[in-house]
């Protein structure tokens, strides 16, 4: 049942907590989040992904205020490489910036070493070799056990892996964003490179509950993201409806049939669906439990994929500091 990450045996439905801090609507209170993270553990889950500009930290303090303790008990990532300034988000992952980032990291985490560690995106002012370099000498150092990269295209996934082996490939995968099928997929495959989906369930609209984006709080960031907006909801929406049909009828939720249909395009791929709700904490987790024949995965693809959805995965702003190959 358990799928490799950096070496490493873990459930292949990990915890994405971008959303305990920022993001998604209201984020639940710190109590609240260090109760969910406590419980994820309970669960059974052993994957944590977080990242330094969760929250400017704050995902990261929140895993450590939460998690104390028990760090022998879970696989740690986490992500360096973006950075704000002014508001205006940009990359830097030279070599000198991701080694402080490494440190700042640790400190927040209050641990002496992060299991992975991923370059958020790509920096294209910096050679690979140098940025991988220093990826290298931390782990050298003992500082990370490993190194990924996120949103990253096939080439320069190579061109880094040449350099030195990568572990992991973290990138935006669900039923209604297939991008990484244009080549990083058969690429981390082909590689020995474990594969990680982030928003597996599509931002939260493929669990069928999101009724009318126009409602979410005005800093949620799925109100900039096309897919919400007027002119592309409707559409979605009476898909996703359908989406909710098909799942009950096999007796599981629209939540755990993305997953599971995301799971099943390959025994590399892992999936981190980030919630603040116990009872989808829950979900998600069994989904793995839950018996569901080809024919259904087949129906569910057919009903929601690349050709079928409407609106950009992204807005123009984010688009740009996404590498991954990009449909016509």
């Amino acid at each position: 049942m358990k799928r490799k990450l950096a070496g490493k045996d873990v459930h292949p439905i990990g915890l994405g907590c971008m959303n305990l801090c920022w993001a998604y609507g209201e984020p639940p209170s710190r109590e609240d989040a260090v109760s969910l993270l406590r419980q994820a553990l309970d669960l059974g889950y052993d994957h944590f992904d977080t990242a330094n500009i969760y929250g400017l930290g704050k995902s990261e303090e929140l895993i450590a205020e939460a998690l104390k303790g028990r760090r022998q008990e879970f696989f740690l990532a986490s992500k360096t490489g973006i950075v704000t300034d002014g508001g205006v988000r940009g990359v830097d992952c030279k070599p000198e910036s991701i080694s402080a980032s490494i440190d700042a990291s640790l400190g927040r985490l209050e641990t002496d070493h992060i299991d992975l560690l991923y370059l958020h995106r790509f920096d294209p002012k910096v050679p690979v070799a140098d940025s991988v370099g220093a990826l290298v000498r931390a782990m050298e150092a003992g500082k990370i056990g490993a190194y990924g990269v996120s949103e990253w295209s096939a080439a320069h996934i190579r061109e880094a892996h040449a350099v030195h082996p990568m572990a992991a490939v973290q990138t935006e995968y669900s039923l209604w964003t297939r991008n990484v099928e244009l080549g990083v997929l058969e690429t981390t495959h082909e590689l020995g490179i474990a594969f990680v989906a982030f928003s597996p369930v599509g931002r939260g609209a493929l669990c069928g509950e999101l009724v009318d984006p126009a409602r979410l709080p005005e800093h949620d960031f799925r109100r900039t993201m096309p897919r919400f907006m007027n002119g592309h909801w409707a559409k979605n929406h009476q898909l996703i409806e359908q989406l909710v049909g098909l799942a009950g009828d096999s007796g599981m939720t629209a939540a755990q049939l993305a997953l599971a249909w995301v799971l099943s395009r390959g025994d590399h791929i892992h999936v981190i669906p980030g919630t603040a709700n116990l009872q989808h904490l829950d979900d998600n987790f069994h989904a793995t439990t839950k018996p569901v024949g080809q024919d259904v995965l087949d129906r569910a693809d057919r009903l929601i994929n690349q050709q079928t959805v409407s609106g950009h995965r992204y807005p123009d702003a984010m688009r740009l500091l996404a590498d991954t190959e990009e449909y016509a």
